[in-house]
C-alpha cells in the first residue's frame, strides 16, 4: 500500500490542531482528577496523539471508528464534542452518554464514533460489524478498530482478521503498541512481531512510527483508500508510548513500578506534537507564533468544555428506569 497524496497545508495544521486539542483535554483531566473532581479513574492519551489525528484525518462522520478504554483521544479526533465528552466524564446530564457511560465508554453515532470499550479487544468484534454494515450499504464507508498490543493477544482479533479476509470486509485495523499491557511490558506478555500476523490472512501489513503525525498520516491514508476500493482489510502497527500511567490513579494504589523515569523521558524527548511542530517550522508551514495562538484558543475551548461539565447537572435518578429497557417503570 502506499499514500494516496501528501498531507495539504491546511492538512498540516488540522493534524498539529487535533493533536494539541487531544494533549490539552488530557493534561485538564489530568489536573481534575488529582484535584478531585472527577467521579472516577482517567485512562490518558498523553504521548499517543498521533496516531488517533493521523488516522481520523482520512475519516468521514458516516466512516465508523471503535475504540478502547483509552479512547479520549480517538473521540476527539474523530470530531466529538469536547463539551459533551467531558461532561460525560464528570458524569453528568449534557454528556454524551447522559453521563451514564463515563470515561471509557464515550460514544457518538452521529460521529460515527461506536464507542470506547472497557473491555480489552472489546471493539474489535464491534468494529467487524460495522464494516459488515458498510459493505452491505455500499456507501464507501470504512470502519476503523484501534486497539493496544495487549488486545492484539485477544483471539477476537483472529478471528476478525480470518471474517475481515474471506468477507473482504472496508475493515482498518490500528493498532496502538504503547508498549504495555496495563502494568505488563508488552515483552514479557506478547510472543513475536504483532505485524507479521495479518500476514497469515494476506492482509497488508505496515509498521510506522507511531509518534511520527506524519507517517501515520500517510500510513492511515494508504490503508483507508485500499479499503474504500473495497480490496478488503489491512493492518498498521503504530509503535509510541503512553507518558502517563495505565490509569491516573495508579500512583496512589500501586506498590513498587513497572518502568523507570529514564524511560519516560527518553520518549518526552520524541514527543509527537513537539515533533510535527518543528517539522512544520521548518517547512514555513507555520510559525511558532502562530503554533501559540492556536494553542491558547485551544486552551479556551477547553476551559469552556470544563466549565459547562461543572455547571451542568447529574442525571435524574428517574431516569434508571430507562436505561436498559423503554419505560420499564413498574
Amino acid at each position: 500500500m502506499t499514500p494516496t497524496s501528501a498531507p495539504s497545508t491546511e492538512e498540516f495544521l488540522d493534524l498539529l490542531r487535533t493533536m494539541l486539542l487531544i494533549r490539552r483535554v488530557e493534561e485538564r483531566l489530568r489536573d481534575d482528577f488529582h484535584a478531585g473532581k472527577l467521579p472516577g479513574g482517567v485512562h490518558l492519551y498523553i504521548g499517543q496523539e498521533a496516531v488517533a489525528a493521523g488516522v481520523c484525518a482520512h475519516l468521514n462522520d458516516d466512516d465508523w471508528i471503535a475504540s478502547t478504554h483509552r479512547g479520549h483521544g480517538h473521540f476527539l479526533a474523530k470530531g466529538g464534542d469536547p463539551k459533551a465528552m467531558i461532561a460525560e466524564i464528570h458524569g453528568k446530564e449534557t454528556g454524551i452518554c447522559r453521563g451514564m457511560g463515563g470515561s471509557m465508554h464515550v460514544a457518538d453515532f452521529s460521529r460515527g464514533i461506536i464507542g470506547a470499550n472497557g473491555i480489552v479487544g472489546g471493539g474489535v468484534g464491534i468494529t467487524v460489524g460495522a464494516a459488515l454494515a458498510a459493505q452491505l450499504e455500499n456507501k464507501g464507508q470504512v470502519a476503523v478498530c484501534f486497539f493496544g498490543d495487549g488486545a492484539a493477544n485477544q483471539g477476537v482479533f483472529m478471528e476478525a482478521m480470518n471474517v475481515g479476509a474471506l468477507w473482504k470486509l472496508p475493515l482498518v485495523l490500528i493498532c496502538e503498541h504503547n508498549g504495555f499491557s496495563e502494568f505488563s511490558p508488552s515483552d514479557t506478555v506478547t510472543a513475536g512481531d504483532i505485524a507479521d500476523r495479518p500476514e497469515a490472512f494476506d492482509i497488508p501489513s505496515t509498521s510506522v512510527d507511531g509518534n511520527d503525525a506524519i507517517a501515520v498520516w500517510e500510513a492511515a491514508s494508504a490503508a483507508v483508500d485500499h479499503a474504500r476500493r473495497g480490496n478488503g482489510p489491512s493492518f498498521v502497527l503504530a509503535t509510541t508510548y503512553r507518558t502517563h500511567g495505565h490509569n491516573e490513579g495508579e500512583v496512589y494504589w500501586l506498590s513498587g513500578t513497572y518502568r523507570d523515569n529514564s524511560e519516560i523521558e527518553d520518549w518526552n524527548r520524541r514527543d509527537p506534537i513537539e515533533r510535527l511542530t518543528r517539522t512544520l517550522v521548518e517547512r514555513d508551514i507555520c510559525t511558532l507564533d502562530e503554533v501559540g495562538a492556536m494553542d491558547r484558543e485551544i486552551l479556551d475551548t477547553v476551559e469552556d468544555a470544563c466549565a459547562f461539565a461543572e455547571a451542568s447537572a447529574v442525571p435524574s435518578p428517574d431516569a434508571v428506569q430507562d436505561l436498559m429497557f423503554f419505560n420499564q417503570a413498574p
